[in-house]
């Protein structure tokens, strides 16, 4: 993924900061602050899993579980209009309004990766 890092299910953005002349980054998708930078692209892999990885530490340290990315759902705000019909829809097949919500998702997301 163009601009992410991936260690230990955890994400972690890349920029660089030209003025100072390093990369940084930070966890993305979860609500604890963690960030991590480095001289050059390896210095700041390097600094990215140990960040994961003393994140986990303190977490457990403190005894409180770490924040995970992606738990599975989310709010969708869609409008009254949209979620209306798409409640309708839900009901006329006889499935969850989560199943048409997911579907379309995945048929959005198939098409935009083409």
């Amino acid at each position: 993924m163009k601009g992410m890092m991936f260690y230990k299910d955890y994400f972690g953005s890349v920029e660089f900061n030209v003025e100072d002349d390093v990369f940084h980054g930070k966890l993305a998708f979860i609500q604890d602050l963690v960030l991590f930078e480095g001289t050059d692209a390896k210095g700041l892999k390097a600094a990215f899993y140990e960040a994961i990885d003393d994140y986990m530490e303190v977490c457990a340290e403190q005894g409180r579980a770490p924040n995970k990315p992606f738990k599975g759902s989310f709010n969708v705000r869609p409008g009254k209009e949209l979620h209306q019909r798409a409640a309708l829809l839900a009901r006329q097949r006889g499935i969850p309004l989560n199943a048409i919500v997911t579907d379309a998702l995945n048929e959005y997301l198939h098409k935009a990766e083409g």
